[in-house]
């Protein structure tokens, strides 16, 4: 019997509140258990093997003859196995899931008598002014990942990887790109172009910056100073924390949204033990229920952070409440990272700095803005890769921990440990979304200022372009979205140039 589609699609709805919700209360810290097995016990129907054969069955039925999918049903089917598979999987792992997420909250680490949560461990990192002590904090958490955690990530990892290929797909790998529509190795070599068009740049943007912080060159750099670096204590001054959220509400509302007539939209920047020091949006309902969610630590990282989210945020709350389940809460996560990026990449716009914060030189916000950024996109290129190998289908694991400090160091001239080959990956390859989304971000941003000027950010015809956008939720993939929006390909060319311009000015 054929799987009824618009039945399926309400129960997923049903399941997708229940289960961001959850997330929502244990990572911001409201509750210390992740009771999730609950939720997918009361939803096992949508994962089945039977749910699963049957999406895959009427993806196939929509498919045109040159095995392409037919128009928007069957990108919502191709959508919905997505959510389907990847449900299968989560169904399968969710008490490991569970056992990970209560271990976080409550593991803590112990130095020189001071107790530190293993999630606050980042913050006091970034806090932490002496190397030594940083690196002590960044071992001691390490050797929680390897004894507590990475058995579970292991044990997720494997399972996921067999269940691809009961499914029929010859790795995790091919499961990943089909249903993602996402040519993976594509995208690697696009990136490994990046990478290699930035390498120039690198030393020229970063070496600097690390001196202005006290810091050790690149070479010389540990992986326990990046958290200190990122933080730049010394541009506090810049970033005043009692000014945090005004900053995020006066710009929205620059671009015509108040954000405090927004019913749906929970702005969440309270301290507690065991929040997430990840900052994150949930959103149960979209666009009726948002949750934006920030672990302040102080600083140019609290703007970040809060825009970051409050992109995601302003999008899902602003799509068109009539699109089907799968344009609203499904599809290319690439698209609402895109605009995450966009809101981000004001905290260091000069225009934004000298309008909004008041800031006279805004200029070492922005070189050391734009150093960040080329280690990020470093990172998440020679993540890819890693990924691309671990999640392969003749892949030895135990060559993998070596093989990921390897890509990682090769990539960012910092000596990357072991330690975090299992914790550093998110599911489904979401590594890829973000790297797509950073080139989206650069045509938006260069579209917006062609149209609006460089102070975008004020004008309430810009933000009349973004929300119409925003409307449009994600029924369309990243390169269709620009193609239809603007007529542009995705291009990483752009992207690469801006950073490797910027290297050749760096002082």
């Amino acid at each position: 019997m054929a799987l009824d589609l618009d039945s399926y699609r309400q129960s997923a709805e049903r399941f997708s509140e229940e289960l961001d919700r959850e997330y929502y209360l244990h990572l911001a810290g409201h509750k210390r258990e992740l009771e999730i097995a609950p939720i997918y016990e009361r939803y096992a129907a949508l994962f089945g093997r039977d749910a699963v054969e049957g999406l895959r069955e009427a993806a196939e039925r929509l498919q045109t003859p040159a095995g392409a999918e037919s128009g928007d049903e069957g990108r919502r089917t191709r959508y919905l196995l997505d959510f389907a598979v990847h449900g299968h999987l989560g169904r399968a792992t969710h008490a490991q899931s569970a056992r990970l997420a209560e271990l976080e909250a409550a593991l803590e680490l112990e130095l020189d008598s001071e107790r530190i949560s293993y999630r606050g461990a980042p913050i006091a990192q970034a806090n932490e002014p002496g190397a030594e002590r940083r690196q002590a904090i960044a071992e001691a958490r390490d050797a929680l990942v390897v004894e507590h955690l990475n058995p579970f990530h292991r044990e997720v990892l494997e399972r996921s990887h067999e269940l691809a290929r009961e499914l029929g797909w010859e790795s995790y790998r091919e499961m990943c790109a089909q249903l993602s529509g996402i040519d993976l190795a594509e995208l690697a070599e696009r990136t490994r172009v990046l990478r290699s068009r930035t390498d120039g740049a690198y030393p020229e943007l970063l070496d600097p910056e690390l001196r202005r912080q006290g810091l050790p060159a690149l070479g010389e750099l540990r992986r326990s100073d990046l958290p200190r670096f990122f933080r730049a204590a010394g541009l506090d001054g810049s970033f005043p924390r009692a000014a945090l959220v005004a900053a995020f509400t006066d710009t929205l509302a620059g671009l015509g949204v108040n954000v405090s007539e927004q019913p749906n939209v929970h702005l969440d920047t309270d301290s507690r033990r065991t929040k997430s020091p990840r900052a994150f949006c949930s959103v149960p309902r979209v666009p009726e229920e948002i949750y934006l969610v920030v672990a302040p630590i102080g600083g140019r990282d609290d703007y970040a952070a809060l825009f970051h989210e409050g992109g995601h945020a302003e999008h899902y709350a602003h799509v068109d409440a009539g699109l089907p389940f799968e344009y609203r809460h499904l599809g290319d996560n690439s698209v609402t990272e895109s605009f995450a990026f966009l809101l981000e990449g004001l905290t260091s716009d000069p225009a934004w700095l000298e309008s909004r914060l008041g800031v006279g030189d805004p200029e070492p916000v922005a070189a050391h803005a734009r150093a960040v950024k080329l280690v990020m996109l470093r990172r998440y290129a020679a993540k890819l890769d890693y990924e691309l190998e671990l999640h392969g289908p003749a892949v030895d694991l135990g060559a993998m921990p070596a093989r990921y400090s390897e890509l990682l160091s090769g990539a960012t001239r910092v000596q990357w440990p072991q330690a975090t080959w299992l914790s550093d990956v998110d599911p489904g390859f979401y590594a890829a979304r973000y790297l797509r989304a950073w080139a989206l971000e650069t045509t938006w941003r260069r579209s917006l200022t062609e149209r609006f000027g460089e102070r975008w950010f004020e004008s309430s015809d810009a933000g009349s372009w973004l929300r119409d956008l925003w409307r449009r939720g994600q029924r369309l993939p990243a390169d269709e979205l620009v193609a239809e929006s603007l007529g542009e390909e995705l291009d990483f060319a752009g992207l690469a140039a801006e950073l490797a311009s910027s290297g050749s000015n760096a002082g």
